[in-house]
């Protein structure tokens, strides 16, 4: 997703962050304080102790509302669990500010509608954080699985966060690894295999939870999906098979701090030319669309 127009250089996107959790300080407030592209105008969260130690190191405003912090600049990054941002978007929206978003949407496909629809009566600019696919090697693993001829994969996407730490949310451990890693892996299966056009899952989303996607081409991928195992560290691996030798894309390796200057720079580039990438709202929609299938077919 590398992108080499730059009409944000003379006018860095003033971009309002809503939250203020471990995320939204880890790497939303960071990156988009880093710029050139962006400016952190100001922090929203319904904390505002925490928005005030979000804003502070960047010498960023602290918003008094929802409302205020629209006032405060023309675009919009959402670090909340995903029923607060499918509550706040809409309104975002009709202000018409261009909105970096979250996965997913919503809680639930019809939350995800809502948003997504609000996106497109406004047509505001959207872009989501599905963070693996602003990296080179994914990149790269895309590229050389496009025309190939796939008949099945495997896949994976495990971690241990949940366990507990920082990141064994409400919404995490409500609705488990579906709704969280989900997104990610079957935007990487529907990309690099074919688009899925059915998709059955089976187990619990809140330890283990495989589903089976059958892909326009023909092929069969199964992705295998938990937050409550004890791996050393993240584990994202998808295995192409076909006529051709086995095709590995792992990201055991990879620095995910390489791919925050290439969102920014992507996100400040749609905004600019008012043409969003690929990972629009309606991407997210596809994605939930296919969870929802999945989530309604576990046993």
């Amino acid at each position: 997703m590398t992108v080499t127009s730059d009409p944000w250089t003379h006018r860095p996107v003033e971009v309002g962050l809503v939250g203020a959790g471990p995320w939204a300080r880890a790497m939303h407030a960071r990156m988009l304080a880093a710029g050139p592209e962006t400016r952190l105008a100001a922090v929203w969260a319904r904390r505002p102790d925490a928005a005030r130690q979000t804003a502070a190191p960047y010498g960023a405003q602290v918003a008094a509302s929802f409302d205020d912090l629209l006032d405060r600049c023309e675009a919009v990054a959402f670090a909340v669990p995903p029923a607060v941002q499918a509550e706040l978007v809409p309104a975002a929206a009709r202000r018409g500010k261009a909105l970096l978003l979250e996965k997913p949407l919503g809680p639930d496909l019809p939350a995800a509608q809502r948003v997504a629809d609000a996106v497109l009566a406004a047509g505001v600019v959207s872009q989501l954080v599905l963070t693996k696919r602003y990296h080179p090697v994914t990149d790269a693993f895309l590229d050389a699985a496009r025309g190939r001829e796939v008949s099945g994969a495997r896949s994976c996407y495990l971690h241990g966060a949940f366990l507990g730490g920082d990141f064994a949310t409400g919404w995490r451990l409500e609705h488990g690894a579906l709704l969280d890693l989900g997104p990610h892996l079957l935007d990487l299966l529907d990309t690099a295999v074919s688009p899925i056009t059915g998709i059955r899952g089976s187990g619990d989303p809140r330890r283990w939870i495989e589903l089976t996607c059958e892909h326009e081409n023909g092929a069969v991928s199964q992705a295998s999906l938990s937050g409550s195992v004890a791996v050393p560290r993240a584990l994202t691996r998808i295995e192409l098979y076909g006529s051709e030798a086995p095709l590995l894309y792992d990201t055991a390796e990879i620095d995910h701090e390489e791919c925050w200057p290439i969102l920014r720079r992507s996100f400040a580039t749609a905004v600019r030319t008012n043409q969003p990438t690929e990972l629009d709202a309606a991407r997210g929609l596809y994605l939930q669309r296919l969870m929802d299938q999945a989530m309604r077919t576990t046993s």
